[in-house]
């Protein structure tokens, strides 16, 4: 009887494991979460122009540009990665905040987010990101030490590569993982996740990689990426760094959701950008 437990018990663990191996962009990527939402930056009195960015395997990317508050690209460019669920549709409050700074906005959604083509993964998300960056350099015009690259969540993953392989203007870092495997190994401390993740973000490593100005933003609230990522990110970084803890949870503490955030951010941003 004991055997026949036992046997239960082992077969349901191996079962964990091959469901977190196999499947395991499907619990990385949510793409689908309100993936039918449309907005626009139109619809909060921002002028904006529509992108459909080709990436380099043949992806088509939903985006918009979105020019700066007084004389467009005045201050410099943030190139906007965002979080996990939803699209560039949820992403207007951030959009109203750069636009009152000063700064243009280019956001995209990645492959199988919103409107664009294909399917999530990690080297495509970087793909994207390129795209996003030759769009911002080669055709906006935007020198690198202007732009600032802006990763929120799992974005910020894809902003860090980013900032690793290019050295832009500044890197913020809002509400983000050290990495996937450790995120995993924090939700199921039993299972082998570290040799189970094959999709990585090591966002912790590559930050001796970046030689940019960063900003890090955590909340001590957030409920779904704890706060000591964002301190382990801080401290791993090389001068010149910064952090601005805010309060809320994950999808509610935002760095919009009180002027004295904005106000630091922009300071952080005045000293980054020439």
């Amino acid at each position: 009887m004991l055997w026949s437990a036992l046997q239960i018990v082992l077969l349901v663990y191996l079962g964990l494991m091959a469901l977190i191996y196999f499947k395991q962009a499907s619990l990385v990527f949510l793409p689908e979460i309100d993936r039918g939402f449309q907005a626009s930056p139109a619809e909060i009195g921002l002028p904006f122009t529509p992108l459909k960015l080709a990436t380099s395997d043949g992806e088509t990317l939903d985006g918009w540009f979105v020019p700066a508050g007084t004389k467009p690209g005045a201050r410099g460019l943030v190139v906007f990665f965002h979080g996990n669920a939803g699209n560039i549709a949820h992403r207007l409050d951030y959009l109203r905040m750069f636009h009152d700074l000063g700064l243009a906005t280019l956001i995209i959604d990645y492959r199988g987010y919103g409107l664009s083509s294909g399917n999530p993964s990690e080297e495509g998300t970087y793909l994207d990101a390129e795209a996003a960056w030759r769009h911002a350099t080669q055709e906006l015009g935007f020198p690198a030490e202007r732009i600032v690259l802006f990763g929120e969540s799992l974005g910020g993953g894809v902003a860090a590569r980013m900032a690793a392989k290019n050295r832009p203007g500044a890197l913020v870092l809002a509400s983000t993982f050290t990495s996937v495997p450790d995120m995993g190994a924090d939700l199921y401390p039993l299972l082998p996740i570290r040799w189970l993740a094959h999709i990585r973000y090591d966002n912790l490593e590559r930050l001796s990689q970046i030689n940019c100005p960063l900003l890090v933003i955590h909340s001590r609230s957030d409920d779904i990426i704890p706060y000591n990522h964002g301190r382990r990110l801080f401290d791993a970084a090389r001068q010149p760094k910064q952090f601005l803890e805010i309060e809320g949870g994950h999808n509610d503490g935002v760095v919009f959701g009180r002027e004295a955030w904005i106000r630091q951010l922009d300071g952080f941003l005045r000293q980054a950008l020439p």
